[in-house]
């Protein structure tokens, strides 16, 4: 039994983690929100709260069908999350928090808080591969989130608008409400409320993305942390606001037989989220109907004219992908424009990276979410048979990212291996299959892989 620790939100009691001299602190209430009403923090509980269990995730579509049976779902549930029960709710925003057992108030420990990824429509914030992050073992103190997703996270009406002024980005507003928390709290857990660095893979790091350029975050972000996702691209640059999206979702709710807030915000879910998959799947022009948009609050603009007009924070940045990635040419081009782009516009320096080592247990490579595994140093949780090699390449990067969150540079004092990418210097720092070193990335060899190599996954 952990030692009760006093906090401003009352007393809270961690359990015990895999890795020696860590405590967790698991399913904590960030906030509370009625469907499609916007967060309101958690600023006291009474009593002990016991952080023992992860909270419920938020409804998603794998919680009314049994993913082991769904060919196109299997590859990350064995890989992710088989053998794990997950409960599903609309009552989800908990955050989890791993701290070294010697932390105490006084400590100043940076933070890292991690936004898992999952189209905006999947995941939460213990899956297999973040249970557990092995990051306070170097004085880092980890967080993880869970937010609203899918329908019940990007749902735009005007009748919602009538009632709150806005609508849309419930998502995006939990994500805000839990940096928010953190930057309020964590300090009682050994944590610095200045040194926050947020970290997150594919739809998460295209929220980090947006909430380094959101006025809302001001002063609450010190670093920033993407992993195959945002990035400067012209491509993927959606000017849609949250009205713009008000005929497709109308047709959600005439589907639905709903003609007020009330009957909508009780139909039953599985209902709401089956109508929403079949309009989405009937015109490409809404696969990311449920997904952050400008809302003149949160987002004032597209990200791509955002970033182009330097309204990102001028903190250091460090972002990459992988070598099987989803669209490997495109992924890997974002990444390295948004670090070229900092030094263009002469913000702080970005440190751009590749990885491709080829996971071991087949023959699908450095597939879209494989690194991680090495990134959170959880080589243990998986089913592959990782070797040494595996094991001293997480070691690597996780020192790696460690040492960013403290200061900004991934290099270990007195080293400089990895150079920040630049305009004048567009080498990324390489890991995986060869010595991990600064290298340029062969644009041929990453088209021939999406023209010839199907991208797993989801």
């Amino acid at each position: 039994m952990k030692e009760i620790i006093a906090t401003r939100c009352g007393e809270i009691r961690g359990t015990e983690c895999q890795w020696t001299g860590v405590t967790s602190y698991k399913g904590i209430r960030y906030a509370t929100a009625d469907r499609w009403k916007y967060p309101a923090l958690v600023e006291q509980w009474d009593g002990v709260y016991e952080a023992d269990h992860y909270g419920d995730c938020c409804y998603q579509p794998r919680s009314f069908y049994n993913e082991e049976k769904v060919v196109e779902k299997q590859f990350y549930y064995n890989e992710f999350r088989k053998g794990v029960a997950y409960n599903y709710s609309d009552d989800c925003l908990f955050l989890n928090i791993w701290v070294p057992e010697h932390a105490t108030p006084q400590s100043k420990l940076p933070v890292i808080m991690y936004i898992h990824g999952g189209g905006f429509t999947g995941g939460c914030g213990h899956e297999k591969h973040f249970d557990g992050p092995i990051w306070p073992t170097k004085d880092v103190i980890a967080v993880t989130i869970n937010y609203r997703l899918g329908p019940i996270g990007f749902l735009c009406l005007p009748e919602l608008e009538k009632e709150a002024g806005r609508t849309g980005n419930y998502g995006l507003y939990d994500q805000i409400a839990a940096l928010t928390w953190v930057y309020r709290n964590i300090s009682d857990f050994g944590g610095d409320p200045k040194n926050i660095t947020i970290m997150g893979q594919s739809a998460g790091a295209m929220s980090v993305q947006l909430l380094v350029m959101s006025p809302l975050t001001d002063g609450m972000i010190a670093k920033a942390v993407m992993n195959s996702g945002g990035g400067v691209s012209k491509l993927l640059n959606s000017k849609q606001t949250y009205a713009d999206r008000y005929g497709f979702w109308q047709k959600v709710t005439e589907e639905l037989g709903c003609k007020t807030l009330d009957e909508l915000r009780s139909v039953e879910v599985s209902r709401l989220f089956d109508i929403w998959k079949n309009l989405a799947k009937s015109d490409r022009k809404y696969s990311m109907i449920a997904s952050p948009c400008i809302d003149h609050n949160a987002l004032t603009d597209s990200n791509f004219n955002l970033a182009m007009a330097g309204k990102q924070k001028a903190i250091p940045y460090m972002m990459g992908s992988t070598s099987e990635d989803i669209m490997p040419p495109i992924i890997h081009g974002m990444a390295k424009k948004w670090c070229i782009l900092q030094d263009i516009q002469n913000k702080c320096k970005s440190f751009c990276w590749f990885f491709d080592r080829k996971l071991p247990g087949d023959d699908n490579g450095a597939w879209h979410s494989s690194e991680l595994w090495y990134f959170f140093g959880t080589l243990n949780n998986g089913w592959r048979p990782f070797t040494e090699k595996d094991f001293a390449l997480s070691d690597e990067i996780v020192t790696a990212l460690c040492n960013f969150a403290n200061n900004g540079n991934p290099n270990r004092s007195g080293e400089e291996k990895w150079i920040p990418t630049t305009r004048n210097q567009k080498k990324v720092y390489h890991f995986g299959e060869g010595i991990s070193k600064m290298a340029n990335c062969s644009r041929l060899k990453m088209i021939y892989t999406m023209l010839t190599k199907k991208a797993v996954g989801e």
